[in-house]
């Protein structure tokens, strides 16, 4: 179901076991090949895509677009919230419905710079509704799903997900080819291990002159297609998991 097709008295009708999920993204630069809404046309996708295969069992709300993109802030055309005050925002995303008596709900997101203030979010809810057992919040984005994302096509060459890079790349030539500009031109950009498995903190510019990071020149829609096959089954499967949940236990 869609929030905002249903009316109120919809909405009220509930059971408040149903899942409500909450997509979020983001709208920043993806290098010199990919349009900057990227990653909300990507998280929107497979929203619609779960969506449909669930139905009535699952609730999702439109998409948030804005994210935490700071990290991106040197490249033109990004926008982003403040760090706190986009924590704040998914903060208060759940205790709305927390509010109108849901108890299953599921941030699920399509941008890498909204891991920590989603993780954050749910983190902090739970000890705002420290003597509630019986809720159940989550923040899981959508590639992190998958166990091996590049197992879903045979000629996928990266393994882990990148930045306008070959999966994105692709997932975006299945959408909107005509919004793609000279990606067999562009030229690789090394993942790196930085200081791992320290977290260093970073700015884009850290890493990549053009934007991205991955290589994107092996593309195709023919792998985008079977990306987005796969990570809607990762989505799906989480809010199977959700539904399935006894109401109590630390398991699911």
């Amino acid at each position: 179901m869609l929030l905002q097709n249903l009316t109120w008295p919809d909405v009220a009708a509930l059971s408040k076991d149903t899942p409500i999920v909450f997509p979020v993204a983001a709208l920043e630069q993806h290098g010199r090949h990919l349009p900057v809404f990227t990653d909300s046309m990507l998280m929107g996708e497979i929203a619609k895509r779960a969506e449909e295969q669930l139905g009535e069992r699952a609730v999702f709300a439109p998409l948030q677009w804005l994210g935490n993109s700071h990290h991106h802030m040197d490249f033109p055309g990004t926008l982003s919230a403040e760090p706190r005050l986009y924590l704040d925002m998914l903060c208060g995303l759940l205790d709305n419905f927390i509010h109108h008596g849901f108890k299953r709900l599921l941030i699920i997101n399509g941008h890498g710079g909204n891991d920590i203030p989603g993780i954050q979010t749910v983190f902090e809810m739970r000890q705002r509704y420290r003597n509630r057992k019986d809720l159940l919040l989550l923040f899981a984005t959508y590639w992190n799903l998958v166990t091996d994302a590049r197992l879903a096509h045979p000629d996928l060459n990266q393994t882990v997900m990148g930045h306008a890079c070959e999966w994105e790349t692709s997932m975006v030539l299945r959408l909107t080819p005509d919004l793609v500009k000279d990606y067999r031109n562009v030229p690789p950009q090394d993942f790196g291990k930085a200081f791992e498995p320290a977290s260093r903190g970073w700015i884009m510019t850290d890493r990549s002159e053009h934007g991205h990071v991955g290589d994107p020149r092996e593309a195709s829609a023919e792998k985008g297609e079977a990306l987005f096959d796969a990570f809607t089954k990762g989505s799906v499967s989480l809010i199977e998991r959700m539904i399935d949940w006894n109401g109590k236990s630390w398991d699911g």
